[in-house]
């Protein structure tokens, strides 16, 4: 099983969701990846501010590199997890048929949050970034589980 996390820039909510799945999966099993669909951030680390809430849960993820989402992913992943409806419909809009188009879900869907979107703490404060990784968290909770009895 494939799973990417996409979000804008690639180094806030995106890195945060393949750190935390990959904490709660067995990446030897489940491949657990991130990208952005925006290419502002390209071959940089992650923000600071989502390495030190991650840090804080015992999550690295400042090894990760910043990539942009491309067309083959679509290829690549089973599943796509865009952050907002903003990024959800990006993608959506580069699927080349209704098979790349049904891999994309939004991440807060897997815990029954309709439509709610993972809010982008790039701008935020501080306590944006936690607030984003327990959002998350939740959601990585209920993926991993749903991963386990492989249900894409």
């Amino acid at each position: 099983m494939k799973v990417l996390m996409v979000c804008l820039g690639n180094i806030c909510r995106s890195p945060l969701a393949e750190g935390i799945l990959k904490s709660k999966v067995d990446t030897t099993k489940i491949l657990v990846e991130s990208a952005g669909k925006a290419g502002y951030h390209i071959g940089k680390a992650p923000d600071p501010r989502s390495i030190n809430v991650a840090k804080e849960y015992g999550i690295d993820i400042s090894s990760q590199i910043c990539r942009k989402f491309i067309v083959s992913d679509f290829d690549f992943f089973d599943i796509i997890y865009a952050m907002d409806k903003s990024n959800y419909g990006n993608i959506i809009d580069l699927a080349r048929n209704k098979g790349d188009a049904q891999k994309v879900k939004l991440i807060l869907n897997e815990i029954g949050s309709s439509d709610k979107e993972v809010p982008d703490p790039y701008y935020d404060a501080e306590d944006g970034f936690e607030h984003v990784f327990q959002m998350i968290d939740q959601a990585c909770d209920s993926i991993a589980k749903r991963l386990e009895n492989k249900k894409p």
